[in-house]
């Protein structure tokens, strides 16, 4: 356990049969060029396997682009404190797959609850003046599903038009049994920590999230060094003291090392002081992270 509980917070090859017929395609084509006839039966296997290489009217459909409906008046904006309601689960919340696509809206974007769905929310450009990058988990015609701030376990969908894409490199993976945290970037494994992670009471929410921006820290017990704060928040903020009910998880550095490898914290994942040196170096806006039991 920490020394004063109370005292320090967390913020935030072709067979012989394939050879006959490459035999028969191949009559087939001198029959065309030079007006020869081949034996009927030749002539019906020859055109069956002509009509197998010709692709079907269907596969090259497109599906439709579902049309967008207009946001009505008075939707509101995602923030810092959270979102509305009617918002998708993520389809896949344990997934470990690398991400690398997010985007950043260069104006409010409306939130739908799917494509050609009900607009729920604007995304923002900032949010508490950090530039929102979220990452892109899903795609459909003309349509994107995005990992929300504010809210865990939760998708939204967006027209694709209205933002920049951003390219993510890096991916964190936290195992809460092990109390470790690992390092992707580009697809190979780079460093991992053992970490101190939320307690029974005040868990580490579960499933995927990203890094939404950093912030700085006061006081000695976060080793001097910035926050990386989370899309994810509290799972029951009524656990917490009042002071943090409003803030989101993050990632951070800690003072003691009798924390690392135990569940003591307010949700955030503490990291040793040079492992979270190493993230705020390397780690950018839309970062995924996924936490697994």
């Amino acid at each position: 356990m920490d020394d004063d509980p109370d005292a320090y917070r967390d913020p935030v090859p072709p067979t012989l049969k394939t050879r006959s017929l490459l035999l028969v395609l191949a009559l087939a084509a001198v029959a065309g060029a030079t007006g020869l006839s081949l034996p009927h039966g030749k002539q019906q296997i020859a055109g069956t396997a002509a009509r197998a290489l010709v692709p079907s009217v269907a596969a090259t459909i497109r599906p439709p682009v579902l049309k967008a409906a207009p946001a009505p008046a008075g939707l509101p904006v995602i923030d810092y404190a959270g979102v509305p309601r009617g918002f998708p689960a993520d389809p896949q919340p344990q997934s470990t797959a690398t991400i690398t696509d997010g985007l950043h809206a260069t104006s409010p974007r409306v939130l739908y609850d799917g494509p050609g769905g009900t607009p729920l929310a604007y995304l923002p450009p900032f949010i508490n003046g950090a530039p929102v990058t979220v990452p892109i988990v899903d795609r459909r015609a003309g349509w994107v599903a995005v990992l929300l701030p504010s809210a865990n376990r939760r998708i939204g969908w967006l027209t694709d038009a209205g933002w920049t894409g951003r390219t993510l490199r890096d991916q964190l993976v936290v195992r809460l049994r092990g109390h470790e945290l690992t390092w992707w970037r580009d697809g190979q494994r780079r460093a991992s920590w053992t970490v101190a992670t939320g307690s029974p009471q005040t868990p580490t929410p579960l499933g995927r999230t990203f890094v939404l921006g950093r912030a700085a820290t006061s006081g000695s017990v976060y080793a001097g060094l910035d926050v990386l704060a989370l899309g994810s928040v509290p799972e029951d903020r009524g656990t917490l003291p009042a002071s943090l009910r409003g803030a989101h998880t993050g990632i951070h550095s800690w003072y003691s090392t009798r924390a690392f490898g135990a569940s003591v914290s307010n949700g955030c994942i503490r990291v040793p002081r040079a492992g979270q040196q190493t993230l705020l170096d390397h780690l950018t806006p839309g970062t995924v992270l996924t936490v697994l039991g």
